[in-house]
């Protein structure tokens, strides 16, 4: 190929600048118009105003409690009665999650269109589909209804306590996890479960040796997110009676007790802290 000569005019943008201008501004300019458009009537109807909270007759006592949390509670006393406390705040995170798991594995199965028989050859049955619409429909309801109303409903029912909690928090993240654990098996590669199934195996064999392996990696990490998450909620739900570590915040917070409430805080940062690093340990144990 021979050289161009000097005295030729260069080809079309050849020699000039790149251009500076995004070629979708357009788009992203008229995206962030919609979005401010939508969103300033919902900050009108919640009445958000975070200036609220700079005026002097709320700022000066929001300091002087943030200012007791330091240093916090150390004593033996207390740190008997936090560990007490926090002992109880995993149990029932932990009972509600075994709860939750006894209701939501059978209902993701039964919800799951990779593991229906009917549907190897073309579309699903009547039956199968009715029973896989209406365990979705329950899978709704359940994770409809808020772990706090829930705790409120079993603490008129069972009183004070503990059980109020584990109750609550199994029915809400029964609706959760067997929610994603569909999902998931939903989108896992179909063709191993799908020859397991044509060879006659059961639904059962199928999940515990075709799904179950591709996908346990995921369904680990998220179960032990949703520990996490139920932790958190076990403390929620103490402030109505539920038991717990979140009980005794609140009667913390009442008194202004801002050196325990900030041990207390610490220890929810450890319990999260220490979730992450299992589900970390079995991520790598499972890939």
């Amino acid at each position: 190929m021979t050289a161009l000569s000097p005295d030729l005019p260069a080809p079309p943008g050849e020699g000039r600048p790149p251009a500076r201008r995004d070629p979708a501004w357009r788009g992203r300019l008229t995206g962030t118009v919609v979005a401010l458009v939508l969103l300033w009537p919902m900050l009108v109807l919640t009445e958000f105003k975070p200036w609220l909270l700079l005026a002097p007759d709320a700022l000066k006592p929001s300091l002087r409690f943030l200012a007791d949390f330091v240093p916090p509670r150390w004593d033996a006393e207390f740190l008997a009665l936090v560990a007490r406390e926090t002992w109880r705040t995993v149990a029932i995170a932990t009972a509600g999650l075994t709860l939750a798991l006894v209701l939501a594995v059978p209902l993701a199965l039964l919800s799951v269109r990779v593991l229906s028989i009917s549907a190897l050859t073309g579309p699903m049955a009547p039956l199968p589909a009715l029973v896989r619409l209406v365990v979705r429909w329950l899978l709704v309801v359940l994770r409809s209804v808020p772990e706090l109303i829930w705790a409120l409903v079993f603490v008129r029912v069972v009183g004070l306590g503990p059980t109020a909690g584990v109750l609550a928090i199994a029915l809400t993240f029964a609706g959760m996890l067997g929610k994603v654990y569909a999902e998931i098996l939903d989108s896992a590669e179909p063709h191993a479960a799908a020859s397991l199934l044509r060879n006659g195996s059961g639904r059962l064999q199928a999940f515990l040796y075709a799904l179950l392996p591709q996908n346990a990696a995921e369904l680990t990490s998220y179960t032990v997110y949703r520990w996490e998450c139920a932790i958190r909620s076990s403390a929620v739900l103490g402030f109505v009676g539920a038991g717990g570590l979140g009980q005794q915040m609140d009667a913390s917070m009442k008194m202004f007790e801002g050196a325990e409430v900030a041990t207390m805080l610490l220890v929810f940062m450890a319990l999260v802290w220490l979730a992450d690093r299992i589900s970390a340990w079995l991520r790598q144990r499972l890939a």
